[in-house]
């Protein structure tokens, strides 16, 4: 990595396929910050557990989001993408700053109350503590900056407090990151309920176009998108259904909405639905192509995993020899 460049770090679950909006929102700006920035991308299985997975589906997952990361164009030489678990930094420095947080902290943290309100049979130690693991992952690799949605700024800001107490007891050990606001990509709402955003974690498949959807799945599912009963193609805040198909077909074109609008402003719904099935399909190919490519290519694959642990490592190493020296943990004998 270069010393020149800024780090940007950027975890996401392996729980779901990489959704459309996941795509469109924020993989496709993430392919240029590579040239700019040093990125970490980690697929944070740890993160995953504190929700029972199936073993075997999760480490399928796992594999396919570190495939398809590579097949939307971020290049595995330039950037580190990597399995959380293959560092165990990650939760040794979790387990440090655990004992600089302080409960009040985490009792008020909004994602703790709403996940244990929907796994109510499971609300374990790890999900109260997630924030904590959080600001690991991001102070683990002295980010500078971490990509952050409107749901993640209080893992952000818990991550700040947590880096600058502990800077206050023993001087400059970790850098304070900040939230990257990069380049909006289009904002992808549900198919059925276009007034909240689509997300890999909905539980009804037809909200969502997974970026490795068959071409048949996708037309059916924007067929069925939810509309009005109107019949115009207009972007307005009182027809949200079509305002999300018509972002969806300019982002996976490369249109604005008023071109888009005046191609589509004598035809029906039927027509321009189908217009819209047929550009994200055409979008999504050559992604899923090189998925298929990477899936035969077994070798490549467990060597990038295996380089990038290593990468991650030895970056990880040099903050916590630090923080090891700085509160009182004897050397190791080498």
């Amino acid at each position: 990595m270069s010393d020149d460049k800024k780090i940007i770090f950027s975890g996401m679950q392996p729980s779901g396929l990489i959704t459309l909006g996941n795509y469109l929102g924020a993989l496709n700006n993430w392919t240029k910050l590579q040239e700019d920035y040093n990125c970490l991308y980690c697929i944070v299985d740890m993160h995953a557990i504190t929700v029972r997975q199936d073993p075997a589906k999760l480490r399928k997952q796992a594999r396919d989001l570190l495939m398809q990361y590579i097949a939307v164009g971020l290049d595995p030489e330039k950037n580190i993408i990597y399995y959380q678990s293959h560092v165990p930094q990650h939760a040794e420095l979790g387990w440090i700053l655990n004992c600089y947080t302080y409960m009040g902290e985490l009792n008020r943290m909004t994602q703790f109350k709403e996940k244990s309100a929907k796994h109510a049979d499971n609300i374990n130690a790890g999900l109260f503590t997630y924030p904590v693991l959080m600001a690991a992952d991001i102070l683990l690799y002295q980010a500078d900056l971490v990509p952050v949605g409107e749901d993640q700024r209080q893992h952000l800001e818990i991550t700040r407090d947590i880096a600058g107490r502990f800077n206050s007891v023993y001087g400059d050990t970790f850098k304070i990151p900040e939230g990257y606001i990069g380049k909006v990509g289009a904002r992808i709402m549900a198919l059925q309920e276009p007034t909240k955003k689509m997300s890999k974690s909905d539980e009804n498949k037809n909200n969502t176009i997974a970026i490795m959807d068959e071409p048949a799945v996708i037309m059916n599912k924007i067929k069925r998108a939810v509309t009005d009963s109107d019949n115009q193609v207009r972007f307005s805040e009182d027809k949200p259904g079509i305002s999300n198909l018509l972002n969806i077909y300019c982002a996976s074109t490369g249109k604005t909405i008023a071109e888009a609008e005046k191609e589509f402003e004598n035809v029906g719904y039927g027509t321009f639905k189908t217009a819209v099935g047929e550009a994200v399909v055409a979008n999504l190919e050559p992604i899923q192509a090189k998925v298929r490519e990477l899936e035969k290519n077994k070798d490549y694959i467990d060597s990038i995993i295996k380089m990038n642990a290593e990468r991650a490592g030895r970056l990880a190493d040099r903050t916590l020899r630090k923080v090891h020296k700085k509160i009182g943990f004897p050397a190791r004998i080498k």
